[in-house]
This record gives structure tokens, C-alpha cells and sequence, in this order.
């Protein structure tokens, strides 16, 4: 598989979100350790699946598309590889907001 780049397709309601870093400094200019830094809760979508059946067989529709910048659970969703970089999957109802 050397050189080949790897294409994440999410399955039914899951989304692949690339985190955006935590911030490296307080608002009052503290510069923060790795150590201190909270897990990014805020990341931009990367892919989206089709979407999930509810028990009657209807389609519950994504709200996010990619490009957007969402919010999500802390602990929420799985940390996968892409390109070298943690990137998180999680399903449509671990996000939280839509952020602007």
C-alpha cells in the first residue's frame, strides 16, 4: 500500500472531521505545554456518510456537508489516521453546532 493515499468513505450517519489545533495560548497571552492543552472539540468536515434508515425505512437526511466547521463531543467518535494526521469520526449525533 506504500504511496497510496487512503479514501475514507463514512458509512450511514458517521462524519470524518479533521480537528482544528487547540490554542497554544491563553486570552491573556499564557503560552500553554502539550501537556495543558484541551483535545479540540471544534473541526472542519472532511466526508459525510449517506445517511441512516429510521424503523420505518426513511432516510434521516446529514445536516453538515463538507466545509463546514462543527462543534462536537469531547469523547465522542474514533480517532483515525489520514495522511499521518489524527482525524476523528463520529456519528451525525455527536456534533453539537454548526460554527460561523
Amino acid at each position: 500500500m506504500a504511496g497510496k493515499s487512503h479514501h475514507i468513505e463514512p458509512l450511514f450517519d458517521n462524519v470524518l472531521i479533521r480537528p482544528l489545533e487547540a490554542e497554544a495560548k491563553t486570552s491573556s497571552g499564557i503560552i500553554l505545554p502539550d501537556t495543558v492543552k484541551e483535545k479540540p472539540q471544534i473541526g472542519v468536515v472532511k466526508a459525510v456518510g449517506k445517511g441512516k434508515t429510521d424503523k420505518d425505512g426513511k432516510r434521516i437526511p446529514i445536516v453538515v456537508k463538507v466545509g463546514d466547521k462543527v462543534m462536537y463531543k469531547k469523547w465522542g467518535g474514533n480517532e483515525v489516521k489520514v495522511a499521518g494526521e489524527e482525524w476523528t469520526l463520529v456519528s451525525q449525533e455527536d456534533i453539537l453546532a454548526i460554527v460561523n
